[in-house]
C-alpha cells in the first residue's frame, strides 16, 4: 500500500478518488478532515498480502507536512521553521529509510544537525511476513521510531510512506520537502529474494530500476541542482581475474587509449538491477546534468550505531536468515544457537566488508563533498576483504573465547559463482574524503555475538540453511516453507 502519511493534508479530488476518514492510528489528522484514496498503479500491490480480496491498494495522494506540525497551521506547506532548525540546513531525503542501512543513516544525518526526510513504501516488513521471516532485533514500526527519536532529541524527521515507482507519490514528496541530496536506499536490495521464482525477479528489476528512473526524472523536473547518492553495490563487478578499480578503467587497445566504464559481471538479477541502475545514472549526469555519486558498498556488517544504540525503539533490524541475512551477522547468529556456521561450497569466496558504522560515515561524506553537475562519480565502498572461510575463523575464536562451540560445515552452494578466485578492489576516494574505517576487530565481535546471544530466542531455526536455488529458479510462484 503506496500512501503518504503527515499531520495534515491538502487533498486532490479526481474523478476516480473516493473520500474515507484518516484512521487515527495511522496520523494525527483534524477530525473533520476527508482523505482521497485514488487507485493506486504501484506494481506492489500484485506483492501485497491482502486480508480481504475485495478491498484494493489504494495511494494517498496530500501535500506533506512536517510531523509534529501543530493542526492548526496552513495546510499544503511546510513550516518556515521547526524548534531545531538553523538557518540554510541542508535537506536530505533518505529513500528507503525504514530499512537496515537507511534508518542508521537517517539518524545519523538527523544527530549531524540535516534536516531528514525518509521516504519509504514498507515493502520490507512485508517481505518478512511473505517468507515467515522475523528480524533477531525486535523493531518498532516507523512512526514510533520516529516519535521516539524527536523525544531524545527534540529532532524532527518527516516521513513519507509512498511506492517510488508511483511518479505522482514521489513529484509530491519532492516538491513539498525540496531536497539538497537525496540518498537512494530505496530497492530489494537481497540477491537470494531476487532469485526465488520468476514473479520476484521481476519485481525485482521493476522496483529498482523504474524507482531510480523516477528519482532520476524527479531530479531533473524539480530540483536540479540536487545531489544524488546512489547505493550501488559491489556485486556490479563480479569477480575478475584483474584489479577492480573505483567504477572506471583506463585501457590502451589497437594503439589508442580510452577511460571507460569498468566492465560488469552481475551474478543475479538484483546484481543486475544494480547495474542498469549505474548505466541509466551515468546517462543523465551526461544529458541532463545530474550530479550523482554512486557507492558501490561491499556487504555490510553489524546493527548498532550510536543512534540507534540510544533507546530500544530506534534499534536496527537484525537479519539472520538465508534469504536477507548477510555472512557476517548470519555466522554470529549461527554460532549464539549452537548451529554449525553454514560455508557455501569451497568458502573461497572473497568480497569487501564495512561496518555499519561506516556506512552512515561514506553518506555524510559523499554529501558533504557533492559531485559537480554533470558528474557521475563512483566510490567502492568497503575497508576490508575477506573470504568466507575467513570470517567463518574469525566467529568461531571469538564464539570460543565467550564459552561458545562453534564447528563450521561445508554446504552446496545455492548460488552460481566461483568459489576461489582473485580478488583486490581500490576503495580509496572515501578514505581521501575523511573516512575513519571501524575494521572488524575482536571487541566488535564480541558484541556482535552478544546481540545474537542476548535475542538467541528470538531465532527460528528453520530459516539458517539456505533455501533459494539459483539453477533452479523457475516461473512457478514459490511459497518459502515458514
Amino acid at each position: 500500500m503506496a500512501h503518504l502519511i503527515t499531520v495534515s493534508c491538502s487533498l486532490n479530488i479526481s474523478s476516480r478518488s473516493r473520500s474515507y476518514s484518516k484512521p487515527s492510528n495511522q496520523c494525527s489528522i483534524p477530525s473533520s478532515t476527508s482523505i482521497s484514496l485514488p487507485i493506486s498503479k504501484s506494481p506492489l500491490k500484485k506483492l501485497a498480502t491482502k486480508t480481504n480480496r475485495s478491498q484494493k491498494c489504494r495511494t494517498i495522494y496530500a501535500t506533506a507536512v512536517s510531523m509534529g506540525q501543530e493542526s492548526g497551521s496552513q495546510t499544503g506547506s511546510i513550516s518556515d521553521k521547526t524548534p531545531n532548525e538553523a538557518p540554510n540546513r541542508k535537506k536530505i531525503m533518505v529513500i528507503g529509510g525504514d530499512g537496515y542501512c537507511g534508518w542508521a543513516t537517517s539518524l545519523h544525518l538527523s544527530n549531524k544537525n540535516y534536516e531528514v526526510a525518509v521516504v519509504d513504501n514498507l515493502v520490507r516488513r512485508q517481505f518478512d511476513h511473505q517468507l515467515g521471516l522475523d528480524s533477531l532485533t525486535p523493531i518498532s514500526s516507523i512512526h514510533n521510531r520516529i516519535r521516539r527519536w524527536k523525544s531524545l532529541t527534540e529532532k524532527e524527521i518527516q516521513r513519507y510512506v509512498g511506492d517510488i515507482c508511483d511518479f505522482e507519490f514521489l513529484s509530491e514528496a519532492f516538491t513539498s520537502f525540496k531536497p539538497d541530496a537525496v540518498v537512494h536506499f530505496g530497492e530489494q536490495r537481497s540477491a537470494p529474494y531476487s532469485m526465488i521464482d520468476r514473479s520476484r525477479a521481476v519485481y525485482t528489476q521493476h522496483n529498482n530500476v523504474i524507482g531510480t528512473l523516477n528519482v532520476l526524472f524527479a531530479i531533473k523536473e524539480f530540483k536540479e541542482d540536487c545531489h544524488l547518492v546512489k547505493l550501488g553495490t559491489m556485486g556490479e563487478y563480479g569477480t575478475p581475474n584483474i584489479d577492480i578499480e573505483e567504477g572506471y578503467l583506463t585501457i590502451t587497445h589497437n594503439g589508442r587509449t580510452d577511460t571507460l566504464p569498468y566492465p560488469k559481471q552481475a551474478s543475479s538479477f538484483y546484481h543486475l538491477s544494480k547495474v542498469h541502475d549505474s548505466h541509466n545514472i551515468a546517462f543523465t549526469c551526461k544529458a541532463w546534468g545530474i550530479r550523482a555519486t554512486d557507492l558501490n558498498q561491499g556487504v555490510v556488517y553489524g546493527v548498532r550505531t550510536n543512534e540507534t544504540a540510544m533507546h530500544e525503539e530506534l534499534y536496527n533490524r537484525f537479519d539472520y536468515d538465508g534469504v536477507f541475512g548477510t555472512a557476517l551477522n548470519r555466522f554470529c547468529v549461527q554460532a549464539a544457537v549452537g548451529h554449525p556456521l553454514t560455508v557455501y561450497g569451497k568458502g573461497g569466496q572473497t568480497r569487501g566488508y564495512l561496518d555499519i558504522r561506516d556506512t552512515v560515515q561514506c553518506v555524510e561524506l559523499a554529501i558533504a563533498n557533492p559531485a559537480q553537475r554533470g558528474e557521475f562519480r563512483v566510490f567502492n565502498q568497503f575497508t576490508e576483504q575477506f573470504s568466507v572461510n575467513e570470517l567463518a575463523s574469525l566467529v568461531t575464536k571469538a564464539g570460543q573465547n565467550l564459552g561458545l562451540e562453534v564447528q563450521t560445515i561445508s554446504v552446496p552452494n545455492p548460488r552460481v559463482e566461483a568459489e576461489e578466485h582473485y580478488y583486490n578492489a581500490k576503495h580509496t576516494k572515501l578514505v581521501e574524503l575523511g573516512l575513519k574505517p571501524h575494521l572488524l576487530s575482536d571487541s566488535l565481535l564480541d558484541s556482535l555475538l552478544n546481540v545474537a546471544v542476548q535475542y538467541k530466542d528470538r531465532v527460528d531455526l528453520k530459516q539458517i540453511m539456505p533455501s533459494v536455488s539459483w539453477r533452479k529458479i523457475g516461473a512457478k510462484p514459490k511459497t518459502i516453507a515458514a
